[in-house]
C-alpha cells in the first residue's frame, strides 16, 4: 500500500489512500493469468471483482468497465455524494389486500373491526414465530395462522385445511375438527393479551404472558397470522413490542430479506 505524503496532502490524495485501504483489508485472489491477481471487495451487499497489478493499488478508471467505474466511484468516492441508500424494511402489519370484503382496519394496520378476517403482510418464514392479540372488545373473533388460500369473508375460520386458529369460544380448530380447546376458566375476556408461537409444527397459545398449554397443528404450507371479527369484535395485533416477553427460542417476525 502506498503512503499518503504529508506533504503533498491533498483530497484527491486521501480518496486513494482511503480506497487502498479498503483495498488492503480483502483477500487476494490468485488468477489464471501471469502476473494478474483479483480482489473482491464487498461494499453494501455487492461483490465488486477488479484486476489488480502490482503494486497493490486501485485501478485506474480507464481500465474499468462502465459498470466498474461506476462502483468505483461509490468505492473509492470518486464523484458524487458516494452515498448509497438502504432500502427500508416494511413494518408487518395486517394487510388490506388479503381481507375479508367487509373489514375494515384502521391504526396503521394493527386494528380490525367489522365483518371478516385479515392476513397479515408476512409469512412465517423463520423457524420460531411469536406475534399477540389484544381483545379490545368481545364478540365472535378468531386468532392463528392460515394460508393465502383461506376464506377471508368466511366466519368463523378452521372450517378448512386453510386455517388453524382459536376461537372466541376456547375452541382450536382445523379442517372443521376440533384440535384443542382452552381451559373453561381461561377464555380470553377483553383486555386480555393472547399470544401464539409458531414453529411449523405446533401452534400454542399463551394468555396475559402464560403458557396454556394447548398445542394444535396440522396446518401445511406457508401461513400467515390471521384474525377474523364479527359481532361488534375488535382486536389489536402486535407484531413488535410485544407486551409480554417472548417464550425462549421465539422472536417477533421477520421478513425473509431480514433472516438471510
Amino acid at each position: 500500500m502506498q503512503l499518503l505524503d504529508q506533504k503533498n496532502h491533498s483530497p484527491a490524495a486521501e480518496e486513494d489512500a482511503h480506497c487502498n485501504a479498503i483495498m488492503a483489508l480483502v483477500a487476494v485472489q490468485t488468477s489464471p493469468f501471469p502476473g494478474e491477481e483479483r480482489l473482491t471487495v464487498s461494499v453494501s451487499h455487492r461483490n465488486l471483482i477488479y484486476p489488480v497489478f502490482e503494486p497493490r493499488t486501485c485501478p485506474p478508471m480507464s481500465e474499468l468497465t462502465h459498470r466498474h467505474s461506476h462502483d468505483h466511484k461509490r468505492c473509492c468516492g470518486d464523484g458524487g455524494s458516494g452515498h448509497i441508500p438502504l432500502k427500508e424494511m416494511p413494518t408487518v402489519q395486517l394487510d388490506t389486500h388479503h381481507m375479508g370484503t367487509d373489514v375494515v382496519i384502521v391504526k396503521s394496520g394493527r386494528r380490525i373491526c367489522g365483518t371478516g378476517g385479515c392476513l397479515a403482510n408476512a409469512p412465517l418464514h423463520q423457524n420460531k414465530s411469536y406475534f399477540e392479540f389484544k381483545i379490545q372488545s368481545t364478540g365472535v373473533w378468531g386468532i392463528g395462522v392460515a394460508t393465502q388460500k383461506v376464506n377471508l369473508n368466511q366466519v368463523p375460520m378452521g372450517r378448512d385445511t386453510n386455517s388453524l386458529v382459536l376461537r372466541h369460544d376456547g375452541s382450536v380448530y382445523h379442517n372443521n375438527e376440533e384440535k384443542n380447546r382452552l381451559p373453561a376458566n381461561s377464555l380470553p375476556q377483553e383486555g386480555d393479551i393472547v399470544g401464539i408461537t409458531y414453529d411449523h409444527v405446533e401452534m400454542n397459545l399463551y394468555l396475559n404472558g402464560k403458557n396454556m398449554h394447548c398445542p394444535a397443528s396440522g396446518i401445511r404450507g406457508t401461513v400467515y397470522p390471521v384474525v377474523y371479527v364479527d359481532d361488534s369484535a375488535i382486536l389489536d395485533c402486535q407484531f413488535s413490542d410485544f407486551y409480554h416477553t417472548a417464550p425462549h427460542g421465539f422472536e417477533k417476525i421477520l421478513f425473509e430479506q431480514q433472516i438471510f
